[in-house]
């Protein structure tokens, strides 16, 4: 089952397309192993959270009880998906979250039926704040939306950019979700800082780029630090709004000839470029059905057992390996730039790959987390 926002800010980071990507997973798997199959009838339902946690909360109940789903996926909005991991640990059902980035899911809130896929705010800090600050952005504002996600950006960026030699001076939160920045912004600005961090995502760091892109604070020499961004978010605004600016990717669609040849098979069902979400979701899909195909079963026990420290290696995950202690699962990322109009050579490939960050340097070591099962 997949549990996201169907038509809210988050929308275009997953939503709708995040199904067609789970399906492509099961046309696979059926394809791959035919009459071996150890299931054949695959059925995926999907529920909008709205971003609420206690509407996540009530469905994923629905979900797991009336409608028998053995594995729910996605759940972006951390206070969503901390909730959801709630029911998955009572119901002793999968849980593999992609969408959502806070660390609790594999710290003190994680449980043995929770898997975390794709990203964290960990894994974003360590890659922009820490490079962001060495190359001289030494004092920071950082703006962020007041729940879970927001809260637990500002502690990894706070981590993250001291370790680098920086100082958070400020931080400012703002209602979730939200359309107007402009006087956060400019609280910002007033305090001079070198760079100005938002931890926003979707349809709230879409709006608070414009307007901070028309508050004149870059002609000050005030730089903007995007702690989270999703490809569906460039193309929403354009290049010349994001030119230059850094940012960790979980995966890029046009990373490799293995990327772009699923994410063309998605073009062609969607319409549009996947973003790490859309690919990430495939990617916990496969894993969760090849999980059942070795254990000869869908008894959440037995895939838990088959998905604890395995080794993958598929078109999203690379080096990649689901860690046992955390469930925290591992796998290369990327710092990236975007790209200046100039350089942009095709619709959609909006950025420039400046370096690799290994798996085992990427995430949070597993001794750090504070989880136990």
């Amino acid at each position: 089952a997949l549990l996201n926002d169907a038509s809210g800010v988050y929308k275009d980071v997953s939503g709708p397309n995040s199904k067609i990507a789970i399906q492509m997973a099961i046309d696979d798997y059926q394809e791959k192993y035919g009459d071996e199959a150890v299931v054949d009838d695959i059925e995926v339902t999907s529920a909008d959270h709205q971003n609420e946690p206690d509407i996540a909360n009530t469905k994923a109940q629905e979900l797991y009880d009336r409608e028998g789903a053995d594995v729910i996926l996605d759940v972006p909005t951390s206070s969503a998906a901390l909730a959801v991991a709630t029911q998955a640990k009572n119901k002793k059902k999968l849980y593999m979250n992609v969408g959502a980035a806070t660390t609790e899911l594999t710290g003190a809130q994680c449980n043995k039926y929770t898997f975390h896929y794709a990203y964290d705010t960990w894994m974003l800090a360590n890659g922009t704040g820490t490079v962001v600050t060495e190359d001289g952005g030494k004092n920071w504002q950082l703006i962020y939306p007041d729940y879970a996600f927001g809260q637990d950006m500002v502690k990894s960026f706070t981590g993250a950019i001291e370790a680098g030699g920086g100082e958070v001076a400020g931080t400012i939160a703002t209602p979730f979700p939200n359309d107007n920045f402009a006087t956060y912004i400019t609280k910002a600005g007033a305090a001079k800082p070198q760079v100005i961090g938002t931890m926003h995502a979707g349809g709230d760091l879409i709006n608070l780029v414009k307007q901070y892109n028309e508050s004149g604070l870059k002609d000050q020499g005030i730089d903007l630090a995007v702690g989270l961004m999703f490809i569906s978010d460039i193309h929403s605004l354009g290049v010349e709004a994001f030119e230059g600016t850094i940012f960790t990717d979980a995966w890029y669609w046009n990373l490799d000839e293995k990327s772009r040849e699923w994410a063309d098979r998605f073009m062609e069902e969607t319409g549009d470029r996947p973003t790490y979400a859309h690919a990430g979701n495939y990617s916990a899909a496969t894993q969760y059905l090849e999980a059942v195909q070795a254990a000869g079963t869908d008894d959440a026990d037995k895939i838990v057992e088959e998905l604890e420290g395995k080794k993958v290696e598929d078109m999203f995950l690379r080096n990649g390996e689901i860690r046992a202690e955390d469930h925290r699962v591992i796998h290369d990322v990327y710092l990236a730039r975007v790209k200046g109009p100039d350089d942009v050579k095709e619709d959609w490939d909006y950025e420039e790959i400046i370096k690799t960050i290994p798996a085992e340097e990427a995430f949070r070591p597993a001794a750090e987390s504070g989880c136990s099962m």
